[in-house]
């Protein structure tokens, strides 16, 4: 039986699921963030296909060379009393293609194409930054649920032992049964507030979860539970390296090189080209007046080289509208960097002074936690020796519990913050 019922454990923990555990830093959050991430493989398959447009678009340059292969059938013709047959004739061709001009259209569509291939680059620089951002986020929201739990956990140690020991003075009588009441009534609210926040750390690291392309049910130990926080130095303003403002930029260029484009359906466009020729298996049958028959085979091949000049005489101002409507698309695209230029800076600003007044917060934080310690070491000492009541004891301790958590917000969301101005500022890297 024994033997049994140990059979049916072991079968039960082989089928259980096992779920993975990781350490990570935020460094590694990031990478790990960054690997997985379907926006990011998205982003570099744009790069990739932005480059190989621009390969194509410079294709434009070189000369083609065509080829081309006919066969005929068709039945026997008559000519002049003998008989054409085209049965099997083939014609084969080879033909060069050079373009000499265009009207600049291949010139402004390999800029396009340029242009292109740097508009995907500060796309996958954005997506880059927009991840590592939300994964910083995600790992420090993560950290400080966690922290509170941790700090709350010692909080309820705390009231557990004072409960015990107030429960041993009522024995005796040297507390009263509304003292014990009182510090229950603390541990149920402490207790409250322990299972909001372990519900709370599971809902975070699900969301680091999904943040790093994990299965849900991972495990997360954060390595960086110590933070430090550092003063900031000379922060940067300008957002000339931020990826949204160099799409703008390209944008403008973009519609400027589409007006080149526009103005080349109206100018002339002219090539050469050089073509081979050759045709075989065409026969000729009849007599010959002394009656004799006869049958003769034709094939032969011949070059030839051309030039071509095409010149636009007259579309219903179609040319001349397209270049109107590029030049508008061109104004827009100046009015949109100029609008987004201000809400960028605007971004930036914003994120300068959150960087400042975060410092401020964890600044006046640590001020805080280090008093509400040394009021409640004081306290604990007192009550020990009777010399303060139990409410002001318990009142010290929640001063010290608000006062950690506090410190932590402040600090994990001062490195929020860093992750932000290092993003709108065009900074952020793995």
């Amino acid at each position: 039986m024994k033997r049994t019922i140990l059979w049916i454990a072991l079968g039960l923990a082989v089928n259980l699921p096992a779920f993975a555990q990781l350490q990570l830093s935020q460094a590694e959050c990031r990478k790990m963030a960054l690997k997985n991430n379907e926006e990011m493989k998205i982003a570099e398959n744009s790069y990739r296909q932005a480059k190989l447009d621009k390969e194509i678009a410079f294709a434009a340059y070189l000369p083609e060379l065509e080829g081309s292969l006919t066969g005929i059938y068709r039945k026997d013709m008559d000519l002049m009393g003998a008989e054409l047959q085209m049965r099997g004739t083939y014609l084969a061709g080879l033909t060069l293609t050079q373009p000499i001009f265009t009207g600049g259209k291949i010139v402004a569509s390999n800029k396009l194409a340029k242009i292109g291939v740097d508009c995907a680059e500060e796309s996958l620089r954005k997506t880059e930054m927009d991840i590592i951002a939300e994964a910083d986020n995600a790992y420090w929201t993560y950290i400080a649920v966690g922290e509170k739990v941790k700090q709350l956990e010692a909080y309820q140690k705390q009231l557990d032992e004072l409960y015990h020991q107030i429960a041993k003075s009522v024995e005796v009588q040297m507390a009263t049964q509304a003292d014990l009441l009182r510090v229950d009534s603390k541990r149920s609210q402490i207790l409250y507030q322990l299972k909001k926040a372990k519900n709370g750390v599971e809902l975070c690291r699900m969301s680091l979860c999904s943040t790093l392309g994990v299965d849900i049910h991972t495990t997360i130990q954060a390595t960086e539970t110590n933070i430090e926080i550092t003063s900031p130095q000379q922060l940067e303003s300008s957002i000339l390296m931020r990826p949204e403002y160099r799409l703008l930029l390209n944008q403008v260029e973009a519609q400027k090189q589409q007006i080149k484009v526009a103005r080349a359906d109206i100018l002339p466009t002219f090539g050469i080209s050089a073509q081979y020729s050759y045709y075989g298996n065409l026969k000729l049958a009849g007599q010959a007046e002394d009656g004799t028959p006869f049958k003769q085979e034709y094939k032969d091949g011949s070059p030839m080289l051309m030039a071509s000049i095409s010149v636009p005489l007259f579309r219903w101002g179609k040319g001349l509208k397209g270049i109107k409507k590029a030049k508008l698309n061109y104004q827009n695209a100046q009015l949109d960097l100029q609008r987004n230029e201000r809400l960028l800076n605007i971004e930036l600003q914003q994120a300068i002074q959150n960087i400042a007044d975060g410092y401020n917060l964890v600044e006046t934080a640590n001020i805080g936690m280090s008093q509400a310690a040394e009021n409640l070491r004081n306290m604990q000492n007192s009550y020990d020796v009777s010399m303060c009541t139990l409410t002001d004891l318990l009142d010290a301790q929640a001063q010290w519990q608000e006062a950690y958590s506090n410190q932590i917000e402040a600090k994990t969301q001062y490195k929020i913050y860093e992750s932000e101005y290092m993003r709108v500022s065009g900074q952020l890297k793995p």
